[in-house]
């Protein structure tokens, strides 16, 4: 990923944590130090379990260092989706999922005093075409269904007019990467182990689950937790139903007056995702995301480019800017837009997952900790335990979806073998990303520098490794 994230360069010194050498023993190993890892690691740690994570690269350098901050309990067009299709229950226990979670997260911050920039906003999904009023506001309808405190609105401080929007009050946008820091300090001082540097190359489950460190090291644990973004192991039936993509961020700062107050979103014009952050001397950072493509489709130089252009002819001071700063993220989606947290397949007793979070991973991340701390210490579930459970049934409706990717999937796969630039992983054609100057595989998201270094997991190993 791009090293010009502001939350990457933004945040106080991180304490070290050195790589893990030689072997080691936990009642829990959890594999990934984004929010989902150490909120599970930290939950953990405080009902008394041996905890130890183990993260490849640094803490909160993934997808949680390369996301917009935003943290809400307004995904989109979510809710009348899933109370169409699944009932208002499933609506309600979503949204209880992601307000509990923001709840969460500012408990954590007023009791340890943690500066992340936490800032009260609304939040808004918008529309600009006039056709798409009414199913706005039906979504507002369907969220303030959920329990949410949601509304239909005609009238933003957007600098240009909607046809309708969605309302949600008193959401939080926040620095994530000082929120997870301060995490991570709170785990050691609970007695939880936290190893950078330390890449899991192979796992096998048993009564006594061993994993494989790169380097040759051995970690012993009763249960696992794969909170890897991609999971490293993933059975059949998860395998199918996870796809990946990646979405572009620029940055600017801009005079305070520019600043628009809350937080938006609309899928039109490619997605767009704008908020601001504190500088401080009367201006902000204006942060607008979009463009969402899949790994290794390349042309990503235009892609930047459309979405400048856009943020500069839409949003008052960003043209102005002396400078503007480029990051990308990536992240997992299903099927069915929910996450999948808990057993990694119906078999598995020992080996739990995190993932696909599809872009909302700051409230579903913190969400997946607390239902993977039940699981793991058998206390008492959640009420979106059975919602995003991994192993659900795969409805009818979402059949057409899974066989649409699965055949892109074998189509990379046939093309990487006639290449030869093939994904470590399992084998899929590598795509080449000329802004990033990175390999990327589309079928799982593994991705490689240009001299073929192991950069981004699933893969273990490097290109020629």
């Amino acid at each position: 990923m791009s090293a010009s994230s502001y939350w990457m360069e933004s945040a106080p010194p991180a304490a070290a944590r050195p790589p893990l050498e030689g072997d080691l023993a936990a009642d829990v190993v959890v594999v990934g130090a984004g929010v989902a890892g150490l909120c599970t690691a930290r939950e953990l740690a405080r009902a008394g379990r041996e905890v130890v994570v183990l993260e490849a690269d640094r803490i909160a350098a993934g997808v949680t260092g390369h996301t917009t901050g935003k943290l809400t309990s307004l995904h989109g067009l979510c809710y009348e989706r899933l109370r169409a299709g699944r009932g208002e229950a499933a609506a309600s226990a979503y949204a209880e999922a992601q307000e509990d979670a923001l709840r969460q997260v500012l408990r954590f911050c007023g009791e340890r005093g943690v500066d992340a920039e936490i800032e009260h906003r609304p939040a808004y999904t918008y529309t600009l075409d006039e056709a798409r009023a009414g199913t706005v506001r039906a979504e507002a309808a369907a969220a303030a269904g959920a329990g949410l405190r949601a509304t239909a609105v005609t009238g933003t401080d957007l600098p240009y007019p909607v046809a309708a929007a969605v309302r949600v009050e008193d959401q939080v946008q926040f620095h994530p990467r000082r929120f997870l820091l301060a995490l991570a300090d709170d785990l050691v001082a609970l007695g939880g182990r936290l190893h950078e540097g330390t890449r899991v190359t192979g796992l096998r489950e048993g009564a006594d689950c061993r994993l494989a460190l790169e380097g040759g090291g051995t970690v012993h644990a009763r249960d696992v937790v794969l909170a890897t973004h991609f999971p490293l192991r993933c059975h059949t039936t998860l395998l199918i139903r996870l796809s990946v993509r990646r979405e572009l961020v620029v940055a600017a700062p801009v005079a305070e007056r520019h600043a628009p107050y809350g937080m938006y979103l609309t899928d039109e014009h490619g997605t767009r995702s704008v908020r601001t952050a504190p500088l401080g001397e009367g201006r902000r950072l204006l942060i607008v995301a979009g463009e969402p493509f899949t790994p290794g489709a390349g042309r990503v130089t235009g892609r930047y480019e459309r979405l400048e252009a856009w943020a500069r002819a839409r949003l008052p001071g960003f043209a102005e800017a002396p400078r503007v700063r480029r990051w990308s993220a990536q992240d997992v989606h299903t099927t069915d837009g929910l996450p999948c947290v808990g057993h990694e397949h119906p078999d598995t007793q020992h080996v739990y997952v995190a993932t696909g979070f599809g872009g909302w991973g700051l409230g579903n991340g913190v969400a997946a900790g607390r239902l993977l701390a039940a699981h793991l210490t058998g206390g008492p579930r959640p009420p979106w335990t059975e919602l995003f459970d991994p192993r659900r049934r795969l409805p009818t409706r979402e059949l057409p979806e899974v066989v649409r990717r699965q055949a892109g999937v074998a189509r990379s796969y046939a093309s990487g073998l006639r290449t030869g630039r093939r994904c470590t992983h399992m084998g899929c054609e590598l795509g080449f990303d000329e802004a990033e100057q990175t390999w990327e595989c589309p079928c799982h998201g593994s991705r490689f520098a240009s001299d073929g270094t192991l950069l981004q997991g699933p893969a273990t190993r490097s290109l020629g490794g």
